[in-house]
């Protein structure tokens, strides 16, 4: 009887993230606890999809990019608390939620794109972005895209909103093109001499220079030397992938140890090396590509503030004109 009670273990996992990098997480895990994960993708609509289910809903994990899906699974209370010694030890205080309702377990730090021939560029904080002697130099996408919103947030939330307005304005002005396009593509437009300097995220370092986008990528990401900002003196603006135990779980127990487990040195390691993402985990191994930029240090504002702070930097976005 036991034996079947072990074959019938099963969790079912809903996810936005692409089926061919949760994929080998979730046969490790499987080959490794006996228990069958049913992934259902959802490529969008994931927080209405689940409340729509209602009770009846069979997921058990919910799983997502951005630091603002986690946030929004917890206020239209589609998840549930979970109390864990390993996911607690495992994920710093600010990558995941004081009442346990959400866990990032991976992340990709908000990263400077420079040209190779600016030797004398080291070290450079978010706040010099504004800094006149950028003047015509610099390259970002869209300031309304979640990925700058957010560091907008969290430059919020560490100096409030007249500093911030401040900011924008002179980002604004050292710009050498509109705001366009994607994180490759001020890589791209750095080795075309438009821009001398951008920002971009961490993974995209790894997706380029890995030759997986193909040659011409790949000479985008080789063109370019990447500089880890801080804010100040402190750390790196990150964002995460992550995961909530869904409030009406059918297999919470077993739902924890998917949890516990993508926190392991194991799937800390598969994380790296199918998406170029940095591990949570103090210590895990960290994908080759990415440990060559430097040792990354995150910023301890809490990932939930920066988060709420969305509404305000998407506010100051439009107030300034920066996209225009």
């Amino acid at each position: 009887m036991a034996a079947n009670t072990v074959e019938a273990a099963e969790v079912n996992l809903y996810t936005t993230r692409e089926p061919g990098l949760i994929k080998p997480l979730i046969e490790a895990f499987t080959a490794k606890t006996g228990i069958a994960v049913n992934t259902a993708f959802v490529e969008k609509g994931l927080a209405e999809r689940v409340a729509a289910e209602g009770p009846r809903s069979k997921a058990d994990v919910l799983m997502t990019v951005d630091a603002g899906n986690l946030i929004e699974l917890v206020d239209r209370d589609l998840a549930q608390p979970v109390r864990s010694p390993v996911l607690e030890a495992a994920i710093p205080a600010a990558l995941r939620d004081p009442e346990g309702r959400w866990f990032a377990l991976s992340m990709r730090a908000r990263v400077a794109y420079a040209d190779k021939n600016l030797a004398d560029l080291k070290a450079i904080s978010y706040e010099e972005l504004a800094d006149p002697k950028w003047k015509g130099k610099l390259c970002l996408r869209s300031g309304q895209h979640p990925y700058n919103t957010a560091l907008i947030a969290h430059f919020l939330v560490k100096h409030g909103p007249e500093k911030t307005e401040e900011w924008l304005k002179g980002v604004k002005a050292n710009l050498a093109r509109k705001p366009a396009g994607g994180d490759r593509d001020v890589a791209r437009d750095i080795l075309a001499g438009t821009c001398a300097i951008g920002i971009g995220n961490s993974y995209y370092v790894g997706l380029m220079r890995s030759g997986s986008g193909g040659p011409e990528q790949k000479a985008w990401g080789e063109a370019i030397k990447v500089v880890l900002p801080t804010f100040g003196s402190s750390g790196t603006h990150v964002n995460v992938s992550g995961a909530v135990v869904a409030k009406n779980a059918p297999n919470r127990d077993d739902a924890v140890k998917l949890l516990e487990y993508l926190v392991s040195d194991e799937a800390q390691g598969l994380y790296a090396k199918g998406n170029f993402e940095y591990p949570v985990k103090a210590g895990a191994p960290v994908e080759p590509l990415l440990a060559a930029l430097g040792p990354l240090t995150i910023d301890t504002v809490s990932i939930a503030d920066i988060a709420r702070n969305r509404k305000a930097a998407s506010l100051l976005v439009d107030k300034v004109g920066f996209d225009n």
